[in-house]
């Protein structure tokens, strides 16, 4: 448990209070509240809000987060709407209430659903704030259509909730100040604890799903009220809404990738450009006359992307495979009609997304908190798939196996091929320089190709990626820029050199991502190449010499390669095997993508994870481990096998011999009488460090079951032994008894200071690596020739991160008489 929930609580209450206060002084000739700072009080309370549910959701999925985010949407596009009244945005009579009405009944019936499943599930105090955010928006919605409804119902709602959420934040926080010795009545927490669940095991795996559902109900309120003749127009008072919407949106596909639910990510992050898109189109009018039109091609591509996914998700659900559906009609309908968002079609299929939406809300919120669940099919598609010999569904702790090292993200390459696919449609639409801004090309460039997949590049970086994610990055960067550029008019009806130069620049650095996909894959090789046909056309455009029809060849060639790309890691992401390869690399070199060969990687803050490695070394295998210095390769010393797989591994040299690890002298205990008094003492006070000490080889090495393997260990004089000062390699050491250490890394090159680098090295000649992120230190281990200690004299072979004169200060002690 932590304040967090306290905190989000009382932010709830705090905004209830300054709407109370601002609906109770709603009659009066100046309100209390002016409407600009009541929306930037709105708009940071809507930030620590979201602050507050997205921080509780990494410890605990409750209902608290839907209502956290929840309302944090709500307050944010209030906010601004607040801000434009303020500022005289809407001056027309009833543009306030055109512009809130759309929200206030998205919220009502958002808040509605969280309330109900509050009070189903007994969290009761939850529910009764959601019911009266519920209540005051649904009574704000009535003022708006009759004077019989006064704005005191609305901060009576309001005051209920500012009351009943301060009370048990208060209360929670005094629990906690007083270590669980005074509660306030209802809010004592112990009572709690024995029922409240972490999250039931059939319940839905990403627990942000709810609130993006929610955040699909608002662009579709924005756009369905206006067919229903709800509100008069559509207009930029309503840009806040679906801005807000699909900023948040974009933030749900983040924490989905965290939640390892790459499907709903997608999904979501496919949503988010309609609704920026849709917000782009009611600003439009403000700086043109005419409706903004639709490059057809996209539109249809972008279905066609919603159908593949919705063939993927019931795999997950079929009742959410159903859902997509709906999107597929909603871009099907806007590239039938040449107006878009402002026609009736789209907006018939807009009523048709609110219902949906919501439906699928209740379901995914009840289905998480409560035991008995609403049947979504879910497992049906998995069950004939079983039976399936070419299709294996990937299950199991290699669900989310990353490619480099261990990450708390799911993978987000099918977004970013996607990405790819969207923006190169898009720009078969050709700018008008007359006409700055003339086209709704502007969302689908530079969001869909550039801040999207800017968040796929961020994601495969974080995963280890670095060439995917560098080459993502790179392509996001040209999108943003040329689609502000040519779609955006801002170099004008005179094409600039400079903008010639830095297309070039750009086609420079893409040169370079295509060499090095020759040593990846043949698919990222074709992805990097086909791009040059993109600048080229970019090229050719700022100089003048663009031949007709070129783009749309580079539209098609590159967008149908992307999207093979999209499938295969679509597929790959489900399924078990290569159903769609991305191939093996075109150039082999030695030494060069020895981390293609997948081997396990294991978070080393987990001790299932310790454990899983020492069973691996009890079976005679390999593994990097971290230390409290550099990464090494280790293996068991009662394991001559796996000793001598350590010693060919690395090609290890025979004057580098391996050494000897302990976790502490217990286990050199019963060969105590074969060390001198003088050579025990030291190691007792110098250990454990990162200082290794060779000492004299003799029969103490039998007493720990190296065997044959002896021989590859130390020298026939002397032995390295060392106890790490590290508590991973202890406690590894303590479950497979003393281990054999040697550098992870091939002789002759230098340390290895992250499991990146033991997986780039060894990754096709280790069984498993420990990951724990950048070693503590970048030097090795000092090492101290102790073979002469008894004269009083010892040597040093190596001077690391222990300088000599801290040895010589450990050891002095016992020199004196």
């Amino acid at each position: 448990e932590s304040l967090h929930s306290s905190i989000g609580l009382l932010g709830i209450s705090a905004g209830a209070l300054l709407l109370a206060v601002h609906f109770y002084s709603l009659p009066r000739a100046a309100p209390l509240i002016p409407s600009t700072a009541l929306g930037v009080l709105l708009l940071v309370l809507s930030s620590l809000l979201a602050y507050a549910g997205i921080w509780r959701s990494l410890r605990n999925a409750s209902l608290l987060l839907s209502l956290c985010l929840t309302v944090s949407v709500f307050w944010c596009g209030y906010g601004v709407v607040f801000i434009l009244e303020g500022q005289g945005v809407l001056k027309d009579t009833g543009d306030f209430r055109n512009a809130v009405v759309p929200g206030l009944v998205t919220f009502t019936l958002a808040l509605l659903i969280i309330a109900a499943v509050g009070f189903l599930c007994r969290e009761v105090i939850l529910a009764m704030i959601a019911s009266a955010v519920s209540l005051a928006s649904a009574h704000e919605v009535a003022m708006h259509y009759s004077p019989a409804f006064g704005s005191s119902a609305v901060a009576c709602n309001y005051m209920v909730v500012c009351l009943v959420g301060g009370y048990f934040a208060l209360g929670r926080i005094l629990y906690f100040l007083t270590k669980e010795k005074a509660a306030l009545p209802g809010t004592d927490l112990a009572k709690k604890k024995s029922h409240e669940q972490i999250q039931p095991s059939g319940g839905s795996v990403n627990p942000f799903a709810v609130t993006g559902l929610i955040l699909n109900m608002l662009p579709a309120s924005v756009f369905g009220c206006r067919l229903l003749g709800v509100t008069g127009k559509l207009f930029i008072g309503q840009v806040p809404w679906l801005w807000a919407a699909g900023i948040y949106q974009i933030g749900i596909c983040i924490l989905s990738y965290r939640a390892m639910d790459v499907l709903m990510a997608t999904f979501f992050g496919f949503t988010s450009i309609l609704k920026l898109a849709g917000g782009y189109c009611l600003l439009y009018p403000t700086w043109q006359p005419e409706e903004p039109s639709f490059p057809t091609p996209f539109l249809v591509v972008f279905a066609i992307l919603f159908a593949v996914l919705a063939l993927f998700l019931p795999l997950k659900s079929p009742v959410d495979g159903l859902y997509l559906l709906v999107y597929v009609a909603y871009c099907i309908a806007l590239a039938c009609c040449p107006k878009g968002f402002f026609e009736g079609g789209p907006q018939g299929v807009d009523v048709a997304i609110f219902v949906a939406s919501a439906l699928m809300a209740l379901i995914h919120l009840y289905n998480a908190k409560a035991s008995a669940k609403i049947p979504t099919g879910k497992g049906a598609v998995k069950a004939l798939l079983a039976r399936s010999f070419f299709l294996k569904l990937r299950e199991g702790p290699d669900l989310h196996a990353p490619y480099l090292g261990y990450s708390k993200y799911a993978d987000a390459e099918v977004l970013g091929y996607a990405c790819s696919v969207l923006a190169s449609f898009a720009i078969t639409m050709t700018g008008d320089p007359q006409a700055p801004l003339a086209t709704v090309v502007i969302p689908w460039v530079v969001v869909a190709g550039g801040i999207l997949k800017l968040l796929g590049g961020s994601v495969a970086f974080a995963r280890g990626k670095t060439l995917e994610s560098s080459a993502f990055i790179l392509y996001a960067v040209m999108w943003i820029i040329w689609g502000l550029t040519r779609y955006a008019g801002l170099y004008g009806t005179t094409r600039s050199f400079h903008a010639a130069v830095g297309i070039i620049a750009f086609m420079l650095f893409n040169g370079f991502i295509v060499f090095c996909t020759l040593f990846l894959n043949i698919a990222w090789f074709f992805y990097s190449l086909t791009f040059f046909l993109i600048t080229i056309s970019f090229l050719m455009d700022a100089i003048h010499a663009l031949p007709a029809g070129y783009d749309i060849a580079a539209t098609l060639i590159f967008g149908l390669v992307s999207f093979y790309c999209f499938l295969s890691a679509l597929c790959k992401s489900i399924f078990e095997g290569s159903c769609l390869p991305m191939g093996r690399p075109i150039v082999q070199l030695s030494g060069v993508g020895g981390g293609m060969t997948k081997c396990l990687h294991l978070p080393a803050r987990k001790a299932s994870s310790v454990k899983r490695i020492a069973d691996i070394l009890k079976n005679g295998g390999t593994c990097g481990i971290p230390t409290d210095t550099v990464y090494v390769l280790v293996a068991a010393c009662n394991r001559p096998d796996a000793v001598e797989k350590a010693h060919q591994s690395k090609r290890q040299a025979q004057d580098r011999p391996m050494s000897l690890w302990i976790s502490s002298l217990k286990q050199l205990e019963p060969a105590k009488h074969l060390f001198s008094p003088l050579l025990w003492d030291f190691m007792e006070a110098a250990w454990p460090s990162p200082i290794s000490l060779v000492v004299p080889r003799g029969e103490w090495v039998d007493f720990l079951g190296m065997k044959d393997s002896a021989k590859y260990v130390g020298t026939p004089q002397s032995v390295a032994i060392r106890i790490p000062d590290c508590s991973v390699t202890t406690h590894l050491i303590d479950l497979v008894g003393p281990i054999v250490v040697t550098s992870a890394n091939p002789t002759g090159e230098a340390d290895t200071t992250h499991h990146n680098q033991v997986y780039a090295k060894l990754g096709d000649k280790v069984d498993a690596v420990l990951c724990d992120g950048p070693s503590p230190e970048n030097i090795a281990s000092t090492v101290v020739d102790c073979t002469k200690i008894d004269s009083g004299n010892i040597g040093f072979f190596r001077v690391g991160i222990i300088p000599k004169s801290q040895v010589k200060l450990i050891l002095i002690p016992f020199l004196l008489p």
